[in-house]
């Protein structure tokens, strides 16, 4: 389903429904993010995308060589389908000796994740602490830096659907002395697969 049709799914409050339906079909595939989560992968036309993130201790994370708190090129939809959800935001300063990150560019491809250092170096606070739960949906829009929490123990999912904004770029905060690098997306196994959709399945029903 399109963009817009899933879009028009959260809408009607059909959401349940919809990610069981597209949890019953077959050929499904999942990596492990950057970012702790699970993504499922389930549409990508052009600058739009529709995946399903599931946050589950009883899976393997990715480990991050940045940091968690980051910033999309694309503006974020994500409605909760169990679980907590925290959107904490950050509150991001242009620094020089007192800096204690650096910004890093992300340029997503098809082998995974591009990193690379930027020269600006920034200090960062915690601002609005946002925090969601089952049915709720919210916005982010491009380039505002936050992190995704869910607290620790905790199981969440969410249908998380993106518009790309033109100009804008994914970026992280990172160590100051990191350097360039490539980090892969690992992907799950099928019985890794299997897993994670009957532990949403199971959360559903």
């Amino acid at each position: 389903m399109s963009y817009a049709g899933v879009r028009d799914v959260l809408a009607a409050g059909e959401a349940r429904r919809w990610t069981l339906d597209v949890l019953a079909r077959p050929g499904l595939g999942a990596v492990r993010h950057p970012l702790g989560f699970v993504c499922l992968p389930l549409e990508r036309d052009g600058g739009e995308g529709v995946c399903l993130h599931l946050w589950s201790d009883s899976l393997a994370h990715a480990e991050s060589t940045t940091s968690q708190i980051h910033c999309h090129s694309w503006d974020l939809v994500s409605h909760v389908l169990y679980g907590q959800m925290r959107n904490v935001h950050a509150v991001v300063t242009d620094a020089g000796a007192d800096a204690t990150h650096r910004v890093y560019e992300v340029v997503s491809g098809a082998d995974g994740d591009r990193i690379s250092p930027t020269s600006r170096t920034v200090r960062h606070g915690t601002g609005l602490v946002e925090v969601f739960g089952p049915g709720d949906t919210y916005t982010l829009a491009a380039g505002l830096f936050h992190s995704s929490v869910v607290p620790e123990g905790g199981e969440a999912a969410t249908i998380a659907l993106g518009s790309g904004r033109p100009g804008s770029r994914d970026l992280s905060l990172g160590p100051l002395d990191g350097g360039a690098h490539h980090v892969s997306r690992q992907p799950l196994d099928p019985g890794e697969t299997a897993a994670a959709v009957r532990l949403i399945t199971a959360h559903l029903t």
